[in-house]
């Protein structure tokens, strides 16, 4: 398959994900070269590179922090999301954006689908909205893919977290009353190689759109700990006791959804994509960190 894929996000683990699995043609840009507080690096880092694709990786990730630190939030999350989409359109070049679970309350009962309408309860997830809405205004060529609770054998996830402080402690206490969907970043990179694929064939009316794109199965915090640590136990690591908390008895400054569970029959319906159950790609995750030793 032809065609260069620039993906933003430098260090973060989906564009590790798509740089592993995506080969040659795959071009990872980050700070300083690109950066959304310096717009005049989003139109330079397309001119230079004149990729086919871009999927944008980049974000304002850590939820808390931006309670307290709102425009930075805005300008990684909103405003430069939408000067990345008006320089693709200039050029024609479809675009991926990353979105998230969070842009929901959590508190509808059963899996979201595309047509819910989003209800975002925190700073973080407010301006993720937004920049589903401007990427879209941007650009016709925009693809909106929301995941949730991504992992991976790098960087900072909670499967690490938990392989850390299993390593270290006997007793855990764990969130065991939101739901929601793990998702492999290398299941999601795969599925983004398969839509680039199909876009390479001809971009057709009714790409465009917001698409969910998590992994299969559903889960707590709590049983996604349970399934890693067992995972870790089988190759010898001690299994220790997880005791489910209450979200309560785990204050944050951010809202978490309670129940932010994504149904995504259209991503398999449109694009042919469905990803591996979560249990199955928690297994092979802990599996190649226990080899490389990362933890």
């Amino acid at each position: 398959m032809g065609g260069s894929i620039l993906v933003t996000g430098g260090g973060g683990q989906l564009a590790q994900s798509l740089a592993k699995l995506g080969g040659q043609r795959v071009i990872v840009v980050g700070r300083p070269e690109f950066d959304f507080d310096r717009s005049a690096t989003i139109a330079a880092t397309i001119d230079r590179y004149k990729p086919s694709f871009v999927v944008n990786a980049a974000a304002w990730t850590a939820v808390d922090l931006a309670e307290s630190e709102v425009d930075g939030a805005t300008r990684a999350n909103e405003t430069g999301p939408a000067e990345l989409a008006r320089a693709c359109a200039r050029h024609d070049i479809p675009l991926i954006h990353v979105s998230t679970d969070y842009v929901y309350a959590g508190d509808k009962g059963t899996p979201y689908t595309e047509t819910d309408p989003i209800s975002p309860q925190t700073v973080y997830g407010h301006t993720k909205a937004a920049g589903e809405q401007a990427v879209l205004a941007e650009n016709p060529r925009t693809i909106v893919l929301r995941t949730a609770w991504v992992y991976s054998p790098h960087g900072k996830n909670f499967v690490r977290t938990m392989l850390n402080a299993g390593a270290k402690n006997l007793q855990l206490k764990v969130v065991g009353d939101q739901c929601g969907n793990p998702t492999s970043s290398d299941d999601l990179a795969d599925g983004i190689l398969v839509i680039i694929e199909k876009l390479q064939q001809g971009w057709r009316d009714g790409y465009a759109g917001v698409y969910h794109a998590t992994g299969s199965g559903e889960a707590t915090w709590h049983d996604l700990a349970v399934a890693t640590l067992q995972e870790a136990a089988k190759a010898g690591r001690p299994m220790p006791e997880v005791t489910a908390i209450c979200t309560q008895d785990w204050p944050t400054p951010a809202k978490r959804p309670k129940d932010s569970r994504l149904e995504c029959a259209k991503l398999e319906k449109v694009f042919g994509v469905k990803l591996p159950h979560w249990q199955d790609s928690v297994a092979r995750t802990v599996k190649e960190i226990m080899v490389s030793q990362k933890f």
